[in-house]
């Protein structure tokens, strides 16, 4: 039987990688995993970023214990999931994310059809390499050995960051099917990252892309947030929209351009939009983001009833029909009925928003609304892709700002009261002594 190739091992030296860039609670479960007789690697997305000098998310640990060992050297830690059983270590701010290297599972421990080769359960513990070989990218599939600073590289990993490149691992058409997320994945590490996508990548991905009916509409819906709040999300739509992953699941997202087809205004940008508000600090909630998407689809719907009515949509009717476009939308991915409640708020508080001749303490109460900095995103982003309305944004975003002095002015009293019921507790306490 031949042998198996050796890794590319890149010693200290030659890589970039420093412990003074990996989180020190990091350090702590790697040097307690590796002084206990274990193996102890940092894996994933943050030896990519490491290796490319950029700042990572967050740390996950790959080890050979299994997660009841780790649970064991671990008292602040706990075992999470089914499908892929990890253990969380808990830390002051932050949790570290240990798991046990896997190999790809036996077709017979699947849930899925003899037929299908999509993955429900992924238990089966494995060794380094393997646990490379069934990762979903080549960037994503390095290893940093704490034992001695090295990174090993199984897959070519090294190689596709010098180039630039996201590449899937195997047989693109195998790994997509196992794991169609993986396809959302590809769009999104490329656009962060200002990679492209490995021609066989993506021809994978085109030829696959039904598969996304297969996946989990929850882990669906938690990439597309991600990817909308990554900072990057026009590239990424842009990586979908050549790969004809938008009309299998995102297929409102082409009114965007429907709307600017029409002279309606440039919501083509509204992508562009959301990641300017990302660069500069801002958080968008997940409703925002995924209600951004929407909103040319509302505004396209609302223009078409009123062209014909020839008068303006009154507000309950507005309600309904935002009520109408997020219900296929809720439906596909699975969302859940607070966050559907909450990006139907901040839908149609956006045309409370859009109403003329609001005076000042009109405008201070809709900012009191539960909706409101939902509504006000969105306000935003149409402001900055088309360039109109900066006016109105700022007479809305100084109606937030006066909120928050009144809510700061409140909470402060609240305390003083507080302060005083204390104090004459205390007064009394002395006085009966």
């Amino acid at each position: 039987m031949p042998s198996e190739p050796a890794p590319l091992v890149l010693p200290r030296p030659e890589h970039p990688i420093s412990r003074k860039n990996v989180s020190e609670n990091t350090l702590k479960v790697l040097y307690r995993l590796n002084g206990q007789g274990y193996k102890g690697y940092l894996v994933g997305g943050g030896v990519r970023d490491l290796m490319l000098e950029r700042p990572p998310k967050d740390f996950d640990v790959g080890t050979d214990a299994r997660p009841n060992d780790v649970r064991r050297l671990f008292r602040n830690s706990r075992i999470i999931g089914r499908r892929f059983r990890l253990v969380h270590v808990f830390f002051h701010g932050e949790v570290v994310e240990v798991s046990t290297f896997r190999r790809d599972p036996d077709p017979e421990e699947q849930d899925a059809g003899d037929e299908e080769l999509l993955i429900t359960s992924d238990n089966t513990y494995g060794t380094p390499r393997e646990d490379a070989f069934r990762r979903d990218f080549t960037v994503n599939a390095l290893f940093y050995d704490i034992s001695d600073f090295s990174v090993i590289d199984f897959v070519g990993g090294v190689d596709d960051l010098d180039r630039g490149l996201i590449r899937a691992i195997g047989d693109p058409d195998v790994r997509f099917q196992e794991d169609p997320v993986r396809m959302l994945r590809a769009c999104e590490f490329a656009a962060r990252l200002g990679f492209e996508i490995e021609e066989r990548t993506q021809e994978g991905i085109h030829a696959q892309r039904k598969e996304l009916a297969k996946a989990s509409p929850v882990r669906m819906t938690e990439e597309v947030v991600d990817l909308l709040r990554c900072g990057a999300s026009a590239d990424a739509i842009d990586w979908m929209m050549d790969l004809d992953l938008l009309e299998e699941l995102l297929p409102e997202a082409y009114d965007m351009v429907a709307v600017e087809e029409r002279g309606l205004g440039r919501f083509d940008r509204l992508p562009e939009a959301l990641d300017a508000v990302v660069a500069e600090g801002g958080e968008p909630s997940d409703a925002a983001a995924l209600a951004s998407l929407l909103l040319p689809r509302v505004l396209l719907r609302r223009y078409d009833v009123e062209a014909v009515d020839g008068r303006p949509m009154r507000r309950r009717k507005i309600d309904e029909l935002v009520a109408e476009t997020l219900g296929p939308f809720v439906t596909r991915l699975a969302i859940s009925r607070d966050r559907s409640a909450r990006m139907g708020g901040a839908l149609t508080g956006f045309y409370r928003l859009a109403e003329p001749g609001l005076e000042p303490r009109a405008r201070l109460a809709l900012a009191r609304k539960p909706w409101f900095d939902d509504a006000l995103l969105l306000f935003e982003l149409l402001v900055r892709a088309t360039g109109e309305g900066r006016e109105e944004l700022a007479r809305w975003q100084a109606a937030q700002a006066k909120r928050g002095a009144v809510e700061a002015d409140r909470e402060e009293e609240r305390k003083q009261r507080s302060r005083s019921r204390r104090n004459r507790r205390r007064s009394r306490k002395r006085r009966r002594r």
